[in-house]
């Protein structure tokens, strides 16, 4: 302080033509400073009760100090009342930053607030989560306990241990608690004296392995540097305000230390002329902790630059003759900005200074313990972190020491909270179709979106196939050219037919309605080519519609058929009268048309009430099968009944004909044909309840193919082979034979 002082009162430019004066005394204790304290704002010894600070003129316009947060508290409200500035170069509680009720405080030490911060970054660079805190009953040390413990929400650090120490503390129950809970990480958070004795204790009860984060109060003291065993307790990483050097402050020591003006002061305040302290070496001055010389150096240099800005002061002098006051002193301090020694002082808001740090490491490798610097932090005007790792060299095995209450999960796992602690868990394993993203949620697998799927103990989730028949398919280009083959085999039969239409085969067949059934048939199998390519309401529609009408149609005319062959050869002679209306009003085509007209009723029913609509079935790990479902299973099967039904009937009528003529006799065609028709849709039935895959699709494809060749070949087949190969088979006189031959077998009976 007399350093900055001097230096002051020797420039030319800051305070030309004044001289600052100070008084300087011990802050003894609590109860001590007081007659001092009110020494300094008396007027000829007394202090009067006053209405306008503004204008109270006491014997100082600013103080410098105090010390510790808690002797700055003490004080504080006797200056506060007349907004004398009091510029503190060591009280770092947030406490004082309330502006409230501390309107005239200042401070050239960087605030807890800030330190703090500082330890959670330090802590969260190296990956720990599991801590202890040890404090005391300290202004300073249980302020930092308090921020610390709401400075670390929601940022994964867990206070595995806190102990606010008394001079009645057990240290050796407070160690056996820490190492029982497998903490090795002790954040030191306290005053030098009592830092002194906890550090030297745990050398003196075997404490090792652990890192020790040292605040600002001990992180350079020079007592523990040269404690004997230091080495053992573990790696010490201590903040520190940053330290700037003062040019010159040495040489001042030494001038001042041989200076003859040193005389004994018989007045309570020490001055300029002070007691020569012979007892301190110039050495001892030098080799002091220098964490707060700068700031202590600063603080004086705040109260003259604001003093140079009441006095306008310029380069020919200051109006010194003008009044003084403490409140103008403050005002001005609170729009400082000015660099001293390469160092940027400026106040925010609360009149805090901008924190400036260093990061220390206790280098013991050696027989003496040196302290580097291995990073630095500021949060002006935005937060910094700087650590040079490569430069620690860790106790032990030389890495990072382990102090987390679990060990991190590996992929594809996520926390089960295990205790009290966030940080104490168990790791448990995502399930299929979930996923582990442990920078969204640490404690929750996360599900796979409908389109996505994951193994389990997945970190993310995989696109799903989408399955349906493509068109490139080799087995869809199979199944298309049997449709198309069996398309123009039906156009060829129609050909062969028409040109042939005349002839008792064609006649015997259904004569024109030959040409309706093989329409019917090509129709039906026009349906299979909406089976391919990605699926859509109208193909699901589309395909169901058209072959369930077209083939009931067909099953409806080999109905009628296998009717009729009964009706001429066994029941004309039973009932002439239903027989020849029958003939006249032409029958077959009546209940072909009724049949046709009810499923086309049943089909529409189906596909307004419950139409066929493309579902996405993701039952599968890793597909979506494309696949057509009715909401209705009752009113969608409308049509699959009917056709059923004349199936059946079919069946029936064709095997109640077995022994008619061959050239008339259909029966055995019809009969193997509805045979098929059953057993491939039972085939496909079965396949569809036990598999859900794409597959399934094709079988029905192959079951409606089946299905339409199997009316091909067991009906039209035959009677077109007759045709080209047998034309002998084909003509009147061999159909009149067979039946004249069926007439004498009948009436041998």
């Amino acid at each position: 302080m007399r350093f900055a002082v001097e230096e002051i009162n020797n420039s030319s430019t800051l305070l030309p033509n004044v001289t600052l004066g100070y008084h300087i005394f011990d802050h003894c204790t609590d109860a001590h400073n007081l007659p001092d304290i009110l020494q300094l704002f008396s007027v000829n010894d007394s202090v009067n009760l006053k209405q306008m600070y503004n204008h109270y003129q006491s014997q100082v316009i600013g103080f410098i100090g105090a010390f510790t947060s808690t002797e700055t508290i003490n004080l504080a409200p006797m200056f506060m009342m007349d907004l004398i500035p009091m510029v503190s170069y060591g009280a770092t509680s947030s406490t004082l930053s309330d502006k409230v009720t501390y309107p005239s405080l200042i401070r050239t030490m960087p605030n807890n607030k800030s330190q703090i911060e500082l330890i959670i970054h330090i802590i969260k660079y190296f990956g720990w989560d599991w801590v202890a805190f040890i404090a005391s009953n300290s202004e300073y040390s249980n302020n930092g306990f308090q921020l610390f413990v709401e400075l670390i929400k929601n940022t994964g650090i867990c206070l595995g241990y806190k102990e606010l120490l008394t001079d009645q503390s057990k240290l050796n129950t407070t160690f056996h608690r820490i190492d029982t809970l497998k903490i090795n990480v002790i954040i030191l958070f306290i005053g030098s004296v009592f830092a002194e004795k906890i550090i030297t204790t745990s050398v003196q009860l075997g404490v090792h392995n652990k890192v020790w984060i040292a605040s600002d109060s001990w992180s350079m003291n020079n007592y523990l540097l040269t404690l004997q065993g230091i080495a053992t307790i573990g790696t010490i990483i201590g903040v520190t305000p940053t330290v700037v050097p003062l040019p010159g402050f040495d040489e001042f020591i030494y001038q001042s230390q041989h200076r003859g003006d040193s005389v004994h002061s018989v007045e309570v305040f020490c001055n300029q002329a002070c007691d020569n302290c012979s007892s301190v070496s110039p050495e001892d001055v030098i080799n002091e902790n220098p964490v707060l010389s700068f700031p202590i150096y600063s603080a004086v240099y705040t109260m003259a630059m604001a003093l140079h800005n009441v006095l306008q002061c310029n380069h020919s002098g200051c109006n010194y003759i003008c009044p003084v006051y403490p409140y103008m002193l403050l005002q001005e301090i609170k729009r400082l900005q000015f660099h001293l020694k390469e160092f940027f002082i400026s106040f925010d808001k609360n009149l805090d200074l901008h924190s400036s740090y260093s990061i220390l490491f206790w280098d013991t490798s050696n027989h003496s313990v040196k302290i580097h610097q291995i990073g630095t932090y500021s949060n002006y005007p935005v937060s910094n972190l700087t650590i040079f790792d490569t430069d620690l060299y860790w106790h032990d095995s030389g890495v990072v020491p382990f102090s987390n209450c679990s060990v991190e999960c590996k992929p594809g796992h996520v926390r089960q909270k295990n205790g009290l602690h966030q940080c104490c868990f168990i790791c448990v394993k995502c399930l299929s179709n979930h996923y582990a993203n442990h920078t969204a949620n640490l404690y929750s697998c996360l599900n796979c979106d409908k389109y996505e799927w994951s193994e389990a103990g997945s970190t993310s989730c995989q696109t799903r196939s989408v399955e349906y028949l493509h068109f490139s398919d080799g087995y869809s280009i199979v199944l298309m050219v049997f449709a198309s083959s069996f398309m123009l085999l039906c156009l060829g039969v129609a050909m062969l037919f028409v040109m042939h239409r005349s002839t008792p085969v064609v006649r015997s067949a259904g004569g024109s309605m030959c040409f309706l059934m093989l329409g019917c048939l090509a129709a039906s199998a026009i349906s299979i080519f909406f089976y391919f390519s990605e699926l859509s309401t109208f193909s699901c529609i589309v395909r169901d519609l058209v072959y369930a009408f077209f083939y009931t149609v067909c099953l409806s005319c080999l109905f009628v058929r296998s009717f009729q062959i009964i009706c001429i050869f066994k029941m004309a002679a039973h009932l002439p009268k239903a027989h020849a209306w029958w003939v006249k009003h032409n029958g077959q085509w009546l209940v072909v048309a009724a049949l046709s007209l009810l499923q086309l009723l049943l089909c529409t029913l189906s596909m307004a009430t419950s139409p066929p609509l493309p579902k996405e079935d993701t039952s599968f790990k890793d597909q979506i099968v494309l696949k057509c479902n009715a909401n209705n299973i009752v009113i969608s099967s409308l049509p699959i009944g009917l056709m059923l039904i004349l199936s059946g009937l079919c069946f029936c009528f064709s095997y109640m004909g077995t022994d008619l003529p061959k050239n008339y006799n259909e029966a055995k065609a019809i009969t193997f044909s509805m045979l098929l028709f059953c057993l491939s849709w039972a085939i496909f039935i079965t396949a569809d309840l036990m598999s859900h895959t794409k597959y399934v699709q094709v079988v029905k494809i192959v079951v409606e193919l089946s299905c339409l060749y199997g009316i091909m070949f067991s009906y039209f087949i035959p009677k077109s082979f007759i045709i080209v190969f047998q034309p002998v088979k084909n003509t009147q006189e061999y159909f009149q034979a067979s039946i004249q031959s069926y007439t004498q077998t009948i009436s041998r009976m």
